[in-house]
């Protein structure tokens, strides 16, 4: 579920969508907004990912610190140091 496995394809394993959110939060966004850019994308792979999936990918994110929820828009957080 989180990795790829023998029964679950790169693009639907949760760290694969999480890669994809990451990579469309140039700038805070709703979760609307992302789910949007992302299910675009999805229209033209045969599997698509289905919206539980991509919260899913979300609370993932979210449990490792890579994403932060506020004022109604998820920003990507970035490390220094």
């Amino acid at each position: 579920m989180i990795l790829p496995t023998k029964g679950l394809a790169v693009d639907r394993a949760l760290t694969s969508v999480g890669g994809d959110i990451l990579r469309r939060l140039d700038r805070p966004k709703t979760v609307s907004r992302v789910w949007e850019e992302v299910s675009d994308r999805q229209s033209t792979l045969l599997k698509a990912v289905s919206y539980d999936w991509f919260l899913l990918a979300l609370d993932l994110l979210y449990l490792w610190g890579a994403i932060e929820f506020s004022d109604g828009r998820i920003y990507r957080v970035t490390r220094r140091g």
